[in-house]
């Protein structure tokens, strides 16, 4: 059943009473996201739930979906319900219900430090591509709920949907959502040495292990076992999966 543009506002997060004047002071967060944009490769926008619609989209999803921005500022949330498959719509749906529940239960002051991050496939024509895509209050109300978030848009490290992550800016812990058991988990982050960090680095950037061996002055038997105990940590089988994890878990 295909997902409605009010299922991504929930009454849990409802936001009331925000003024003209409340737009124009924020103002300046506009211009921030707007060099942000500038500077990456990811598409961006912000959402406002005040108003239930998009406030700014950056210049780049033309790539995205073949629309410009001004286009899909006029779609605003049909974005999701028109170029999202079905099966995706309702886990976004799900997903959407499921985010606010638990970003409920953090405390107020700590609320503006999280970030949930997800893939799920968007449509450029008759073509299905998997995105990442990141959310992270920008503003809250004085009651603590989400009246504007930064949100990214950037190609999957995945070849799956779904692999739902939130978490918090400096934890130790972060948050798995599971489509199956309809749950949130919570786990401990895995912490990477600083040679693994490096082998990582360089194996993205397309380095050999006798390569990866002379830039970090290691071994190549140090750098293959520092591997092997890499994807055991992870859980993955190679280093392309490993660099994908780091990237979705944001270990980097």
């Amino acid at each position: 059943m295909s997902s409605k543009i009010g299922d991504y506002f929930i009454t849990s997060n409802a936001v009331n009473n925000i003024t003209d004047e409340d737009y124009y002071k924020i103002d300046y967060l506009i211009n921030a996201v707007k060099a942000f944009a500038r500077s990456t490769h990811q598409c961006v926008y912000i959402i406002d739930y005040f108003r239930e619609d998009f406030l700014y989209v950056s210049e780049n999803f033309y790539s995205l979906c073949g629309f410009s921005s001004e286009k899909i500022r006029d779609f605003g949330y049909k974005i999701f319900t028109d170029m999202v498959p079905e099966k995706d719509q309702d886990m976004l749906v799900e997903l959407n219900r499921a985010g606010f529940s638990l970003f409920e239960t953090f405390p107020e002051n700590e609320r503006m430090d999280y970030v949930i991050t997800y893939d799920f496939h968007i449509m450029h024509g008759k073509k299905a591509q998997l995105v990442n895509h990141s959310l992270t209050p920008l503003v809250l109300t004085q009651d603590g709920r989400i009246w504007l978030s930064l949100c990214t848009i950037s190609m999957s490290a995945t070849n799956t949907p779904g692999n739902i992550i939130m978490s918090k800016e400096g934890g130790s812990l972060y948050y798995e959502y599971s489509p199956i058991s309809h749950k949130w988990s919570t786990k401990e982050s895995v912490i990477l040495s600083e040679t693994e960090r490096d082998i990582l680095r360089l194996s993205a950037q397309g380095y050999t292990m006798n390569e990866i061996s002379e830039k970090i002055y290691k071994s190549i038997d140090t750098v293959k076992s520092c591997k092997r105990s890499l994807f055991s940590k992870l859980g993955v089988r190679n280093i392309t999966e490993a660099v994908s994890h780091t990237i979705n878990y944001r270990l980097f």
